[in-house]
């Protein structure tokens, strides 16, 4: 379909760990998405989809054509709605969400359309969107996002130059500001600690209380060095959910205590109101261990009794013993969000005038390619009238036709963008 100016409409519709919980989140995933990009194609007018997906958010972009002959227009209220719920219709029936999810759906969808879309995308490259602001990581999965809908052709002509543009904006403001420079998490100074304390190998075995977003960055930080952990939760479907997204072997709760002489180190980051782990909870168990544990509480607030540092063999650390380091990382970068966000305020006007461009090119393809169809077939025609058969003055002649041929289209043409602005 060719579109003109004003024809299309880029809808981005997402859960996060902003309103869902990270545990969660796999509830909302899609288990293949070349094929839940291709399901929403089959959406009504929609011509393209992409998916964002990663440890801290499910997001998809589509691009909703508004002039298909007898469809109703999805510029006004109505065809707007009707649009919406095909994609709430369409994710639930791609996921496995629980009746409580089902029925708070669209409680918790965040949609956003137009210029929105720009600035939330352009905002989600330069770091200001992630668990941990400024970490780069989010660069590489946007790239893989749109290579993916590029490979198997569910994303086209508008998506393609929108989230190539973002990325590309994005690398400078992330280069101009140092936003994503040195970027250091809670998680990362955990483990960097229990590697310097205890030292961590294939034989040391692992554990992570919790399921929230200090858990998620310990998680990540194990990841990223393939150290293998369990996980454990209140509930083993929390720890279950949390483990098909960001690794880890999912364990009861209830079998912690009795097996938590098996455990090297333990990262405990919850936000329970009470402790978890208390010296009548571990004493007996642990004294039997031969090889000492290291617990890192990097919970808030604390969950773990401050008696079991007494057990002998038992290393203890709370939060506010590592927070320095982090805050100081963090506070810098914290600093530097205004300047990003200017940025991003000057560059989404920049974008939107990008976007509006598109419309007007596969006209402007359309009448060179007709011109350079009418311009070949009457340069045969002229050079046979002439009877030439030199290839130099023929080479000149065709060089003459095309100049002429372009400088016709190009003049018209050259203001096709300027209009768009």
């Amino acid at each position: 379909m060719l579109m003109t100016k004003g024809n299309f409409k880029i809808i981005n519709a997402r859960f996060t760990h902003k309103n869902v919980p990270i545990h969660k989140l796999e509830k909302f995933s899609f288990k293949e998405i070349p094929a839940a990009a291709d399901e929403f194609k089959k959406i009504s007018d929609v011509s393209e989809c992409v998916i964002v997906q990663t440890s801290s958010r499910v997001e998809i972009f589509l691009i909703i054509n508004l002039e298909t002959g007898d469809s109703p227009d999805a510029r006004r209220p109505e065809a707007k709605g009707l649009v919406i719920n095909q994609i709430q219709e369409k994710w639930r029936s791609l996921t496995e969400l629980d009746q409580w999810d089902i029925d708070h759906f669209d409680q918790t969808l965040e949609i956003y359309s137009g210029v929105d879309v720009y600035q939330n995308l352009l905002k989600l490259a330069c770091g200001l969107e992630s668990v941990v602001v400024g970490k780069n990581e989010i660069l590489g999965e946007l790239i893989t996002s749109i290579s993916t809908a590029k490979k198997f052709k569910t994303s086209g002509r508008v998506l393609d130059k929108l989230f190539d543009t973002c990325i590309r904006v994005a690398t400078q403001i992330r280069n101009t500001t140092g936003i994503g420079e040195n970027v250091t998490s809670l998680g990362d100074i955990a483990v960097k600690i229990a590697e310097e304390n205890v030292g961590i190998d294939k034989k040391k075995h692992i554990l992570l209380m919790g399921t929230g977003e200090a858990a998620a960055r310990v998680a990540k930080a194990l990841g990223k060095k393939e150290y293998a952990f369990d996980v454990t939760s209140m509930t083993l479907d929390r720890a279950t959910g949390f483990s098909k997204i960001l690794g880890g072997t999912p364990i009861e709760f209830k079998d912690v205590f009795s097996g938590f002489d098996k455990f090297d180190i333990v990262f405990v980051a919850t936000t329970a109101d009470y402790f978890l782990i208390t010296y009548e909870k571990i004493k007996r168990i642990v004294g039997n261990k031969k090889t000492g544990v290291l617990i890192l509480d990097i919970s808030d607030p604390r969950a773990v009794g401050e008696k079991v540092s007494t057990i002998p063999g038992v290393k203890l650390m709370f939060k506010d013993q590592i927070i320095e380091l982090v805050e100081e990382n963090e506070n810098i970068r914290m600093s530097k969000v205004p300047e990003v966000e200017k940025m991003i305020a000057k560059e989404v006007p920049v974008i939107e005038a990008t976007m509006n461009r598109i419309d007007a090119e596969p006209i402007v393809v359309d009448v060179q390619a007709n011109v350079d169809a009418i311009r070949k077939k009457e340069l045969e025609k002229a050079l046979e009238m002439l009877g030439e058969t030199d290839e130099n003055k023929i080479k000149i002649i065709e060089e003459l036709t095309k100049t002429v041929a372009q400088s016709i289209v190009s003049s018209p043409t050259k203001n096709t963008p300027e209009k768009s602005d």
